[in-house]
C-alpha cells in the first residue's frame, strides 16, 4: 500500500551530489513530491529531506541504495507520525484586491500574514502543511494569484536521538 514518506540524507557538501541522490529514485520510477536541502546541525554536513508516495519496501530499498553512495554518512525514512513538518507558501496578488476588506479576512482566517505591499502588488505568507497551504491558495483565487510558490517539506524528527549520535557510531 502507498503511503506519504519523509527520507532524511545527510552527507558531506559535494558537487552532485543532489544528482547522485535523485539518480535512485529515478532509476526505481519513483516521483519525488519534495525536495529541500540545507546545512544540518553538524558543521560541513548537510541534510535533504525528500518526500514521495510509494510503498515500504520501496522506500526501504531506496534507503539502503542511499547509503551506499560516496559521501552519504546517513538516511532515515520517517510516517507523518514520526516527524514534525512544515513547508512555506508565498502568494503574489493584485493590491487594489485590498481595497474590500475581504482579502484581509481570508488573510486572518488562515493565521498568514501580509510581507510586503507594493503599489501594484503584495506578498503573503502562509507557513503549515501542504493541505493548509493550497485552502488558502483556493481561496484567494477570486481576488486574482499573479504568483504562487511553495517550499518542499522542512522536517525534523521526533525520536531524542540526533546526528552527532549517528555519526559517532559511524565513526566506531
Amino acid at each position: 500500500m502507498e503511503k506519504t514518506y519523509t527520507v532524511s540524507v545527510f552527507t558531506e557538501n559535494s558537487i552532485g551530489m543532489m544528482n547522485r541522490i535523485t539518480i535512485i529514485f529515478t532509476r526505481r520510477h519513483l516521483n519525488i513530491d519534495s525536495i529541500t536541502a540545507s546545512e544540518s546541525e553538524v558543521k560541513g554536513v548537510f541534510r535533504y529531506t525528500i518526500v514521495l508516495r510509494t510503498t515500504k519496501e520501496q522506500v526501504e530499498k531506496v534507503i539502503g541504495q542511499l547509503e551506499k553512495v560516496i559521501d552519504v554518512l546517513k538516511a532515515f525514512v520517517h510516517e507523518d507520525a514520526q516527524i514534525v513538518h512544515q513547508e512555506i507558501a508565498l502568494y503574489k496578488i493584485k493590491t487594489d484586491a485590498l481595497t474590500n476588506g475581504d482579502v484581509e479576512k481570508v488573510i486572518r482566517q488562515h493565521h498568514a500574514r501580509i510581507l510586503t505591499v507594493d503599489r501594484e502588488f503584495m506578498v503573503i505568507e502562509k507557513t503549515g502543511h501542504v493541505e493548509e497551504t493550497q485552502l488558502l491558495f483556493e481561496n484567494l483565487q477570486p481576488f486574482g494569484v499573479l504568483e504562487f510558490a511553495r517550499s518542499g517539506r522542512v522536517a525534523v524528527t521526533k525520536p531524542m536521538k540526533n546526528l552527532s549520535i549517528y555519526l559517532d557510531e559511524l565513526a566506531k
